[in-house]
Parts: C-alpha cells; sequence; structure tokens
C-alpha cells in the first residue's frame, strides 16, 4: 500500500489534468502555461495566455527571460504527441519548476476550456505539431 501511495503522489507532483489548470489559471497564481509545439500550431490555436515555446527551442537562452519563482506548466497537442514531455524535461533540466499537463489541448478542449485562434485552419489541415 506504502508504495502506490508513493507512486501517486510522484505522479501527480509531475502533470495535472486541464482541470486542475483552469481552477489555478481563475486563481492569477504564477503559473505560466507553455504550449511546446510548433509555431503553426499555437497560431492555429492555444489555450489562452499561453507562451509559444516549441520543445526544440528550449535552452538557456531562449528562457533567459522566464521567471524561474512560477510554475510552468507544459502542454501540445495530446495522446500521441510527446512535445510536452520533452518540453518539460527541458524545463527541468534549466532549473524551472515544471508539470505536464495530461491531454495537451485536446483534452483542455474535451472538458469545455476555450482556446484562442489565430487562424482558422480546415480540418483536413490539421497536422501533428510534435
Amino acid at each position: 500500500m506504502e508504495t502506490a501511495i508513493q507512486y501517486y503522489q510522484d505522479k501527480l507532483s509531475f502533470e495535472m489534468d486541464p482541470s486542475d489548470l483552469f481552477d489555478l489559471l481563475e486563481g492569477k497564481d504564477n503559473i505560466i502555461v507553455i504550449d511546446a509545439r510548433k509555431d503553426f500550431a499555437f497560431e492555429r490555436e492555444h489555450i489562452p495566455g499561453a507562451i509559444n515555446l516549441p520543445h526544440r527551442m528550449m535552452n538557456s537562452v531562449s528562457t533567459a527571460k522566464l521567471d524561474k519563482r512560477g510554475l510552468y506548466v507544459v502542454y501540445c497537442d495530446g495522446i500521441g504527441c510527446n512535445a510536452s514531455t520533452k518540453g518539460a524535461l527541458n524545463l527541468a533540466k534549466l532549473g524551472f519548476s515544471v508539470k505536464e499537463l495530461i491531454g495537451g489541448i485536446t483534452w483542455w478542449k474535451f472538458d469545455g476550456y476555450a482556446t484562442e485562434v489565430s487562424a482558422e485552419v480546415e480540418k483536413s489541415d490539421i497536422q501533428c505539431a510534435c
């Protein structure tokens, strides 16, 4: 039983679901949402207030102006995309406090939360932005 408790406590230390993120954003805590997908996907649609920082571009230079005192929540498309995992790992290596949004923007929308859209895209144009 103790092993299970430790496992689930550890798991919750590294991820959150859309409801948790929404509640934290409503509380205006020091939460910074990072969209780890490519630029075109962010421009097409993203979580309101998110910063686009593709995981492949994360380094000490690209993150130099980010405040390390906040909690960074990283997301991508969701299942089938691991850009959020790669981004969370990159940020953790750079000394940031970070969690991964399970389900990404897909589950964010599935739970009924709003997104910001920068450009209209036909469904046929949608592609993985990992």
